[in-house]
């Protein structure tokens, strides 16, 4: 083997994989497996984040801070800990937040998967915090949710009333927006004026139709058919009286339908700017920087198929590393169908983690072995074509 090949310089730039692995550990069972297949390889690990669980760890670890516990009310209304992010340095005023700690899928229990019912009270409860500790902007993740309720529960943590035709309180979750009849802001915390808020959505994300929320994440989500519909249907009437209401247009919002419409009632009822999550976050992060001193990118996610090209971490990261014409080799743990689409995104080759028949529950334990055997042998197969090929 050359020395070019001895001293190859990885980079390995994961998302998490959902349930299974954190973004961080996957970005180490990667190396750890391109170490084995290249012993002397320079291997740079970029854990990526898009929003979802990690954001707020890895914006402090990027940009300096600290973390503040507390406990805010879960997804299916029992209390969860959660964290928020304090930035140091010029950004001092500066709070981050990730939804999924408050209203995450992996906090809905198995068994109470029901889209209809959860809440995104605490949501609400964490910015209420961050304004409490005096920030001056927050930077808000959203992905990973568990959560299909448009903002409605952050919305009255915040002091928004939701009432239905006979003027009572309607529940904070999806169903219940069904009887959403006119929306009171008089008692909105006054606080959400000044500050700033920036929410890293996926862009793609749309709140009604065909590729709306409730239809496309719902079922990932546990929603039934039956739920899926009523789902949209709350999403309708919640996009009329917002409408009506607070003059706001929040169906044609791009990213409105991030995190089961989070994204739509975060601009609605707290003032928020969307912005596609990898233009907020890449800026920080000076990854055309790391790529120019790149031969070889390793990303992966817990699935690739045809949604992947949609806002997703790998097809972003080979969507830049093609920029400057390396190869991108993607692990998955589960590859589905239009998984070719992912070629026109610079994703050269797509390998399952999964090397034999295993329940869901197995590999989730074994993500990590997995991943990096995986990983060697993508790599390993790499060089083998490359010395079969070589003139």
């Amino acid at each position: 083997m050359s020395k070019k090949h001895r001293r190859l310089r990885v980079l390995v730039a994961p998302s998490g994989f959902k349930e299974g692995l954190g973004v961080r550990e996957v970005a180490d069972a990667i190396a750890r497996g391109v170490r084995n297949a290249l012993p002397r390889a320079k291997i740079t690990r970029m854990p990526m984040i898009d929003g979802g669980e990690g954001f707020v760890q890895s914006m402090v670890d990027l940009l300096g801070g600290e973390l503040r516990p507390l406990t805010v009310t879960g997804p299916v209304g029992q209390p969860v800990d959660a964290l928020i992010g304090l930035l140091s340095g010029r950004r001092k005023r500066t709070a981050v937040i990730e939804m999924a700690a408050a209203a995450g899928l992996r906090l809905v229990p198995r068994d109470m998967r029901d889209p209809t019912r959860t809440t995104s009270y605490g949501v609400g409860e964490m910015i209420r915090a961050a304004l409490d500790l005096g920030a001056e902007r927050i930077l808000l993740g959203c992905g990973d949710s568990g959560i299909n309720d448009a903002g409605a529960g952050m919305a009255q943590a915040l002091g928004v009333r939701l009432l239905d035709r006979y003027g009572q309180p309607i529940a904070g979750n999806g169903a219940a927006l069904r009887w959403l009849d006119r929306i009171d802001a008089t008692d909105r915390d006054a606080r959400l004026e000044k500050v700033n808020i920036d929410v890293a959505v996926n862009p793609y994300n749309m709140l009604l139709g065909e590729n709306g929320v409730a239809r496309v994440f719902g079922p990932q989500k546990g929603a039934t058919p039956d739920q899926v519909a009523i789902l949209e249907e709350g999403l309708q009437r919640f996009v009329r009286v917002v409408r009506r209401d607070l003059d706001i247009d929040v169906e044609p919002l791009k990213g409105g339908g991030a995190s089961g419409g989070l994204g739509a009632g975060l601009h609605a009822f707290a003032f928020a700017k969307l912005h596609p999550r990898f233009d907020l976050i890449l800026r920080h992060i000076k990854l055309d920087r790391r790529l120019a001193k790149t031969d070889l990118v390793m990303t992966a996610e817990g699935g690739i198929d045809g949604q992947t090209r949609h806002g997703k971490v790998p097809a972003e990261i080979a969507r830049r590393a093609k920029r400057h014409k390396l190869p991108v080799l993607a692990l998955a743990g589960t590859v589905g169908a239009g998984v070719e689409t992912t070629r026109e995104m610079g994703i050269d080759a797509v390998f399952s983690i999964l090397n034999r028949p295993c329940t869901l529950e197995d590999a989730i334990l074994e993500t990590e072995t997995l991943l990096a055997e995986a990983a060697e042998q993508a790599v390993r197969l790499m060089l083998a074509t490359r010395s079969v090929l070589r003139p």
